[in-house]
């Protein structure tokens, strides 16, 4: 582990809610045009005022915009940085984006903060926005003041290289490329590598005083066995839970995406042609791992992808609430949303067949082991209806989002489909965004750069 605390200085910041996000500004003429287009398209005035509030929180609430130009983004309810939450708390502000403006200026400050973050540890999950110390647990095995929580999943990675190209795609600029960006990109392909082989080559460990099986990692930290694919390894999927078997697929369909990304700023941005075939080249490694393991027949639905494997022969039949999924690979990969095999997969991950997907009297969806049995995520809702062309299907969507928000007015992380004032997490700025990017999508305001692919 390296330590960059002069790449990660902080002092002489704004805090949140003291105008870091201009939400009153230009960034909030901007979301009050948006919400008039939104009341205008939906012909739903809560709709519209709850867009609204959900995407000034996000800037109020989240943000701090640092005296060296980079900006810290905060969860929610937690203090600290998560590099996926942070990345996905963007996506519905990158259609607002223009090649100048202090839009522009919140997202590639986030960028530059997620690869300096990255560069100091590319296996921590989430950092605190100054080296105090402030941790999840103090017994993880983590002395790093700057780092949170040091889960390695692979969708921490994934996640900044995707927000970074969708915001060169927005508007054109490639001064936030620096050669920091370019050299966390070479990491990332590094790491990517090495977990191919992860109980041969990996240094990574991860162990936790805890009772909880999903916090922790067996084998003294190593986990699981798993055999050699062509797929890379991680210890914790996109909810923080740890894997059952080492190769989570929809994380692997992240990354080999990811690396199409990083190959294309390596070759345009960078003239980097090894990092460019490099990066390539294991994409192409991936993409055959999960051909190979990551595809399964189900006496139900036919071929579908699993939600995990060990190349062993083990395979995990499941979805989970959180991005990336299975449901939301025309989001995070390069599978298209009218792929047979995805709308197999969809099938399953929308039935009762999968172990996560719930139903009750107010709401039904896909939920997580993360949260309380039976709870689902409005996450999740918001992908179902990004993942679809059906707009009779989004509007459904729409609604239950809207009817099931527990009379606050915002997302949560997950609730109770019989009675969604039972919920929890009641600040969750990824959820609000999703929510918003689907309401925006609905709308016909969304724009190419805010989808993945």
């Amino acid at each position: 582990m390296t330590h960059e605390a002069e790449t990660l200085h902080t002092s002489g910041a704004a805090a949140p809610g003291a105008g870091a996000g201009d939400s009153t500004g230009t960034i909030g003429a901007k979301l009050q045009a948006c919400a008039e287009r939104i009341r205008t398209a939906t012909g739903d005035e809560r709709l519209a005022s709850m867009f609204l509030a959900c995407m000034r929180n996000t800037l109020d609430t989240t943000l701090w915009r640092e005296a060296d130009g980079s900006t810290f983004v905060i969860t929610g309810d937690i203090p600290a940085m998560w590099l996926r939450d942070s990345s996905a708390q963007m996506r519905a502000f990158l259609p607002l984006v223009e090649a100048e403006g202090p839009l522009f200026d919140i997202v590639a400050g986030l960028v530059r903060r997620q690869f300096a973050f990255l560069n100091h540890d590319p296996y921590a999950n989430a950092f605190n926005r100054e080296p105090n110390g402030a941790s999840y647990d103090p017994h993880d095995a983590c002395d790093d003041p700057w780092i949170w929580e040091r889960k390695y999943e692979i969708d921490s990675l994934a996640f900044p290289v995707q927000l970074a190209h969708q915001l060169w795609l927005r508007s054109g600029r490639t001064e936030f490329f620096t050669a920091d960006v370019h050299r966390g990109l070479a990491a990332i392909v590094a790491q990517w590598r090495t977990e191919q082989d992860h109980r041969g080559q990996s240094p990574y460990r991860f162990e936790r005083q805890t009772d909880l099986p999903s916090e922790t990692l067996a084998d003294g930290g190593l986990g699981s066995p798993v055999a050699v694919t062509g797929m890379t390894w991680a210890g914790f999927r996109p909810s923080d839970d740890s894997c059952v078997y080492g190769y989570n697929i929809p994380a692997n369909h992240f990354a080999h995406i990811a690396l199409g990304y990083i190959a294309q700023i390596a070759a345009e941005v960078y003239d980097d042609e090894a990092l460019a075939a490099s990066a390539q080249s294991l994409a192409a490694e991936i993409a055959a791992g999960i051909a190979a393991h990551g595809v399964v027949d189900h006496p139900d639905f036919g071929q579908i992808y699993a939600y995990e494997v060990d190349g062993l022969g083990n395979t995990l039949l499941m979805d989970d609430a959180n991005m990336p999924s299975l449901l939301s690979l025309p989001l995070t990969s390069a599978v298209s949303a009218a792929d047979p095999l995805y709308l197999a997969t969809r099938r399953f991950v929308l039935s009762p067949a999968n172990p996560h997907f719930h139903a009750g009297t107010e709401a039904a969806g896909v939920g997580s082991p993360h949260t309380p049995p039976g709870y689902i995520w409005p996450i999740a809702l918001a992908v179902q209806g990004l993942t679809t062309s059906d707009r009779a299907e989004q509007w459904r969507l729409l609604e239950m989002l809207r009817d099931t928000d527990g009379g606050t007015g915002f997302m949560h992380e997950g609730f109770d489909p019989n009675d969604p004032a039972r919920f929890t997490r009641p600040w969750f700025s990824w959820a609000n965004s999703m929510f918003c990017e689907l309401l925006l999508r609905y709308s016909g305001l969304d724009g190419t750069a805010a989808q993945a692919s």
